[in-house]
């Protein structure tokens, strides 16, 4: 088994950043087709500076756009277009610092629960392919007319 093959599974042949369905006998220099991705955070490089030869890159499948799109630019990880979420956090970077501090983070509001609800669904949804190591919840509170979501790290 090749290494596209052993992270595709381990991925589910999903794309890590769009979370689209990736094709895994789709040519590896279509834009749709498959291409890993190797994840190193910046907190990671800087600490792979100061500890010489150790290496902190996570491998993810990727569409080789959805890959190359990215460049030198720091990877974006969208919300869904069918949520009502207003001030969205950024997916990425809030499962990265609820990676290695733990605790909570507020990551959006809502104009109802039932809005609210179906976003804490999705949101938990896509975090365990986002981040499989880490477990959250989401927690809804009302509040000046909205309801806000806050995410969970699980102990």
């Amino acid at each position: 088994m090749s290494r596209l093959d052993e992270i595709g599974e381990q991925d589910g042949w999903r794309c890590w950043l769009c979370d689209e369905p990736v094709d895994p006998d789709m040519s590896v220099n279509d834009p749709r087709g498959p291409s890993v991705d190797q994840r190193t955070t910046a907190a990671k490089a800087k600490a792979k500076s100061k500890a010489k030869g150790a290496t902190a890159v996570t491998e993810r499948l990727a569409h080789r756009a959805c890959n190359t799109g990215k460049g030198a630019t720091n990877p974006v990880a969208p919300w869904a277009d069918h949520l009502f979420v207003a001030d969205p956090a950024p997916l990425i970077a809030t499962a990265g610092r609820l990676e290695r501090k733990g605790g909570r983070e507020a990551v959006g509001r809502c104009p109802t629960r039932d809005d609210a609800e179906v976003a804490a669904a999705w949101l938990v949804d896509r975090l365990s392919r986002l981040s499989p190591n880490l477990a959250v919840t989401v927690d809804i509170e009302p509040g000046g007319g909205q309801f806000l979501m806050v995410l969970r790290a699980a102990s």
